[in-house]
């Protein structure tokens, strides 16, 4: 499925306060998440399946990373 991710809403995490190393995320409608580089956005995104994300956000947890 192709469309265009300006149509999606993108979002930073909490924790990025401004800082300016920071990725954005959306929920993309085919179900993948898209991440990005928020400094630079028109350079494209990495789309991920659910249970991929799902297992990315879950290592993060458990190590206590603040990424």
């Amino acid at each position: 499925m192709s469309f265009e991710t300006s149509e999606v809403g993108w979002f930073k995490s909490s924790h990025s306060s401004g800082q300016t190393e920071c990725v954005e995320a959306a929920w993309l409608r085919d179900g993948r998440i898209g991440v990005r580089d928020s400094k630079n956005p028109a350079s494209g995104e990495l789309d991920f399946a659910p249970e991929v994300w799902a297992a990315f956000t879950a290592g993060v947890r458990q190590t206590g990373s603040s990424v």
